[in-house]
């Protein structure tokens, strides 16, 4: 799928780019890796506990913020769109930490502009045959696994209920889903990846790789072996076209496809 002439590009590009910086740098602390590193790692925490609704009720009870607390549970836990407000909660924390977060470091430590961690237009495009490759092996995979019990236990992470319309709650769920895989891809493949390229070279996608496929922990294992595999197929492309927007789509389509799957082999429509 990639040729050995673009990785032999891409590669020996980033490995020289990598030895400037580090000759150039040698007897200094590399301040911005630091920060990435611990960034990230504070970002996956605040993630993994704070996007838990329950996590929140507690914390604000053991603050002795009792009216936030009663809001927050009845928001999130006995509202008649409990389920929704839960999901658009987690995502929101998501989007924060995997987002808003890391691009204020960007903009106000860095000093760097957005369009160097993955967000420019430009180049977006590049590789397009490989998203259509992708998603051919892709869909058929996901059709298959999605007959599963686990998948089916899983997937959609919105539940519609047997007499419930898919409008309007699942279509908002879907948007605000989307909006998370951005904010995936930013973090992963943008901060992460170009946020350490200039120290580790091409095997900052590596790098990136590690947290990525444990973040997948807890769902089916073909989609976490999966998530490897593509974690470095995405990092390759973003260190080559400096842009996200493809692993975006890829995702959103992927993603889609497997709650249209479940929807279908639960009998939804």
């Amino acid at each position: 799928m990639i040729n050995k002439k673009l990785f032999s590009f891409v590669f020996l590009k980033s490995e020289a780019s990598s030895l400037r910086s580090l000759q150039a740098n040698i007897s200094k602390l590399d301040v911005k890796v630091v920060l990435v590193c611990l960034i990230v790692a504070f970002s996956l925490t605040c993630t993994r506990y704070l996007g838990d609704a329950y996590y929140l009720i507690s914390i604000l009870r053991d603050l002795n913020l009792t009216g936030l607390a009663q809001a927050a549970d009845n928001l999130l836990q006995h509202h008649a769109n409990a389920q929704l407000h839960q999901l658009i909660y987690w995502a929101s924390v998501v989007i924060f930490f995997y987002f808003v977060f890391p691009a204020c470091i960007i903009l106000l430590v860095f000093k760097e502009s957005l369009t160097e961690y993955g967000l420019q237009l430009k180049n977006a495009g590049q590789g397009y045959p490989l998203y259509l490759g992708m998603l051919a092996i892709m869909v058929p995979l996901v059709f298959y696994f999605s007959g599963s019990e686990s998948f089916l236990a899983r997937y959609p992470f919105y539940t519609v209920a047997s007499n419930e319309s898919l409008f309007p709650n699942f279509f908002l769920w879907e948007i605000v889903y989307f909006l998370q895989f951005l904010a995936l891809e930013f973090f992963f493949r943008g901060f992460i990846l170009h946020g350490t390229k200039h120290r580790f070279g091409f095997y900052a996608i590596f790098v990136m790789v590690i947290p990525y496929c444990m973040i997948h922990f807890g769902k089916p294992m073909p989609e976490t072996i999966a998530a490897i595999i593509a974690g470095v197929v995405l990092g390759f492309l973003s260190l080559k076209s400096k842009s996200i927007w493809l692993g975006v789509m890829i995702h959103c389509s992927v993603a889609l496809t497997m709650d249209l799957c479940a929807l279908y082999r639960k009998g939804l429509f």
